[in-house]
């Protein structure tokens, strides 16, 4: 079958991989109609990680049931379902606990699994024509028959979910206002979910422009870094107060204004400045505990300067860590249905499997109005 395999830092390929099979009575093979690339995926693909060369990448996955383990129950072939980024046993204590994002189970000697990624398990990715699904009954959600809403279930993945959980760890509520930083896919996400849950006004920091015309587009009132420090920018707007909460879709690899120097603390920082005295943060964008390209040799160890004094003098709360995706990914589904929700806003483009590699090049790039890239095997 064709997959996207990585080839080393800022290189893909499309080539031909050993077609997965059913190796438990618990799984099902999917024929896989839509993969999104994340921007997580760049992490990787920029080197930025220890992925070794030869990993089929692809944790947004989604298709057609073709054939069922022995063991499941609740699915059969013909099933048209999405699957969580995260690989789930069900029966650990972290996943038991709703916490699936660090089940116990798929990685041996390391909480959390995940399709296509590195040190995440043995799971190959979904940028694929096929994929191997373990513990299916649990991992597989199950959507309507046919095509509708095929770019809106996709992002159900990973980040409609992700975003939610961004709001979920800032405990964002009816009437607050909210600061997010980032406008990528989860980013955008983020500050759709936080109207969703009725925020009275959401701020969406980023200085790539069309990022910023999704984001007014939605709703949001878009604050451009590189004009100037944007905690001083929310503030101008917000009496001088601050938000009653902030979420960082950011991560590591933020830069400081207008330039391309990484400074992977500033968007922590920021939201620190930006978030009013008792306030909380959400942060779903990714840190980890090693950066090869760090830009100092604290940062390659993980090891950032946030500024905690003024965090804890401002009696702020912080939630991290990735999306637990089934906590959310079932009742916005079910918003998708009913028309609550639309989050295919976020998609840029819709290509064949066979064009990845130009895909992850411009999209890295911010090229061409790339925000989110589905591939259709």
């Amino acid at each position: 079958m064709k997959a996207v395999v990585y080839k080393g830092p800022f290189s893909v390929a499309v080539e031909d991989v050993d077609k997965p099979s059913i190796q438990h009575p618990n799984d099902v093979l999917v024929r896989v109609s839509s993969t999104a690339i994340c921007g997580s995926d760049l992490h990787m693909y920029e080197g930025r990680t220890r992925a070794e060369p030869g990993i089929v990448f692809g944790h947004e996955n989604m298709g057609i049931i073709e054939e069922v383990g022995q063991g499941v129950t609740s699915l059969k072939e013909g099933d048209r379902v999405v699957m969580p980024f995260n690989v789930a046993c069900g029966f650990c204590m972290n996943c038991v606990e709703g916490f699936t994002g660090y089940c116990l189970t798929v990685n041996p000697g390391f909480p959390g699994g995940a399709y296509g990624y590195v040190a995440m398990g043995p799971w190959k990715g979904g940028q694929a024509e096929y994929l191997r699904v373990p513990y299916a009954d649990f991992n597989c959600l199950k959507l309507p028959p046919g095509e509708e809403h095929e770019t809106d279930f996709i992002l159900l993945a990973d980040i409609f979910p992700t975003g939610y959980h961004g709001c979920e760890l800032a405990q964002v509520r009816p009437g607050e206002s909210v600061a997010v930083y980032g406008a990528g896919p989860v980013g955008l996400m983020a500050a759709y979910s936080a109207l969703l849950r009725g925020a009275k006004k959401v701020f969406s920091v980023d200085r790539v422009p069309e990022r910023l015309q999704k984001a007014e587009e939605i709703g949001a009132v878009p604050i451009n870094f590189a004009e100037g420090d944007p905690a001083e920018q929310i503030k101008e707007q917000t009496e001088g107060a601050g938000t009653d909460k902030g979420i960082d879709a950011v991560g590591y690899q933020a830069t400081v204004g207008g330039t391309e120097r990484e400074e992977p603390a500033t968007v922590l920082n920021s939201l620190v400045g930006t978030v009013r005295a008792t306030g909380a943060l959400g942060v779903p964008g990714l840190y980890v505990p090693a950066d090869p390209g760090g830009p100092d040799e604290q940062a390659k160890q993980g090891m950032l300067l946030v500024a905690i004094g003024k965090l804890f003098e401002k009696g702020l709360r912080m939630g991290t860590g990735q999306c637990n995706v089934k906590r959310y990914n079932r009742f916005l589904r079910d918003m998708i249905i009913e028309g609550r929700a639309k989050p295919s806003f976020v998609v840029s483009h819709e290509l064949p499997l066979d064009q990845a590699s130009s895909a992850y090049d411009k999209f890295d790039k911010r090229i061409e109005g790339y925000t989110k890239v589905v591939l259709h095997p």
